[in-house]
């Protein structure tokens, strides 16, 4: 037993005056010993248990904590792997506090279980130890599309394989995984042993990944279904259009979305040396933005030897990113100027980035998102010398889809519109995650992926 079931067994990192300077997962996780000890914290709920109303994907947390304790790995992946195709990943980057470690009845008295960091174990010790989830042993010879291979669209693609579908995802990019390959950096997310271990996994269960397909360009949704005969579609294509703030100078060299600059270095490895992928190294960075991307992108410039700001108009309490993701940031010697908004980006005289004017903001009423408005401050413009901005203010759908898609109804933000079940205004055609949501978390998009899956079944079994 551990020795205080009131306090988490400690997760072993990286120094952050180390880590800065590398692009080394952060984390180290916990081993086998440290792995049982910290599930025998758990009690072992027997029935309703609230850790499991959290998570998106209903993983049975109580049965694979209950594994773990008694070194029981293999059963442990086993039960993991009913629920969810990515638990490597989600292990490492979803918002386990706010979800199921912010329900669990341990947390009432102490600190929570560490939930997220037992199925990262159990999904290392998975690779480490070559278990694989089984493949179903045939086919029911209908075929289904999958649009997009990153969270939403592997996990659809899982579920309805494991169902017996023949199903292919269809991806715009070189490399699948989406935000989880192209996105999330490398210190959070190891895509060689992490990423590419996930999406393989998927593939063993019978899915076929064409990449370098752009729906709508390359081949239409109706193309799919009228002439290579897939009888239904799931649309996890997520959202990679970026958004600005539309003030002045936005357009000067040097201003990046956070999309690209993560795209850059991440999908076409800047970061490594014996790569020639051009990327903006300032020497000073500002990131406008405050969620889980800003921080990426922040930690990410510092580790390509810049002085990082976040530039965020609300207070910290009011900050969207993980409470992790900015301990990690600060540790690690990320300022952060917050109530702080950019009104200017100043440019010299070949129209590069010199610095930006931004205003102080103070905190007013809460708006419809539940957080408290900002309000400019009048008179207390000041200027933070920058020769990089990058933009992190969130992203939309790309159009291309829904513009090559007769009856494909969208809503006022270009995203597609979908009922509960996933279900679009095409006839056997749904949709899940970003491209319906707008920009989100993995696990949400992994949750409606499961949905998908769960909809495009019912509606080929009738």
């Amino acid at each position: 037993m551990a020795k205080d079931v009131l306090k988490k067994v400690p997760v072993r990192e990286q120094d952050p005056k180390v880590r800065a300077a590398n692009f080394e997962e952060v984390c180290l996780g916990y081993n086998q010993e440290e792995a049982m000890e910290e599930a025998a914290r758990c009690i072992k709920c027997k029935k309703n248990a609230q850790c499991m109303t959290g998570c998106p994907v209903s993983i049975n947390i109580p049965a694979f904590i209950g594994e773990v304790e008694k070194g029981n790995f293999k059963e442990a992946a086993e039960i993991i792997a009913r629920s969810s195709a990515l638990p490597a990943v989600c292990g490492r980057v979803c918002p386990q506090e706010s979800q199921c470690e912010g329900k669990c009845i341990r947390g009432k008295k102490g600190e929570p279980i560490s939930i997220g960091k037992l199925e990262r174990f159990v999904a290392d010790w998975s690779r480490e130890n070559g278990f694989v989830p089984a493949a179903p042993e045939k086919t029911n010879g209908k075929k289904v599309a999958v649009i997009g291979a990153g969270p939403a669209g592997l996990t659809c693609a899982g579920d309805l394989a494991k169902l017996g579908y023949e199903v292919t995802i269809f991806e715009a990019l070189h490399e699948p995984g989406g935000v989880l390959t192209y996105g999330i950096p490398e210190f959070r997310l190891p895509k060689q042993t992490v990423v590419k271990t996930e999406i393989e996994n998927v593939r063993k269960l019978g899915v076929k990944i064409e990449t370098n397909v752009i729906i709508g360009k390359s081949v239409t949704i109706d193309e799919l279904m009228d002439q290579e005969g897939f009888q239904a579609v799931f649309i996890g294509s997520g959202a990679g259009l970026p958004k600005f703030m539309g003030i002045p100078g936005e357009n000067a060299n040097g201003v990046f979305s956070a999309n690209e600059f993560l795209t850059r270095n991440n999908l076409m490895k800047a970061f490594r040396d014996d790569y020639d992928t051009p990327i903006s190294r300032g020497k000073k960075v500002v990131v406008v933005g405050g969620g889980n991307v800003a921080m990426d992108a922040a930690r990410t410039a510092l580790r390509l030897g810049a002085e990082t700001h976040i530039v965020y108009r609300r207070s910290e309490a009011e900050l969207p990113a993980r409470v992790e993701e900015v301990h990690h940031a600060k540790e690690e010697g990320i300022i952060f100027d917050l109530l702080t908004n950019p009104v200017e980006i100043l440019t010299d005289d070949n129209g590069w980035v010199k610095g930006v004017v931004v205003r102080k903001m103070e905190l007013g009423e809460p708006d419809a998102s539940g957080r408290r408005r900002p309000v400019e401050v009048p008179g207390s413009d000041f200027e933070i010398e920058a020769d990089t901005v990058i933009m992190s203010l969130g992203t939309s759908p790309n159009p291309l889809i829904s513009s090559t898609t007769e009856g494909l109804e969208v809503n006022k933000w270009k995203c597609i519109t979908a009922d509960e079940k996933g279900k679009t205004s095409r006839e056997g055609v749904f949709a899940g995650g970003d491209a319906v949501t707008g920009a989100a978390t993995v696990i949400l998009a992994m949750e409606a992926g499961k949905t998908g899956a769960k909809s495009i079944h019912e509606y080929l079994s009738k």
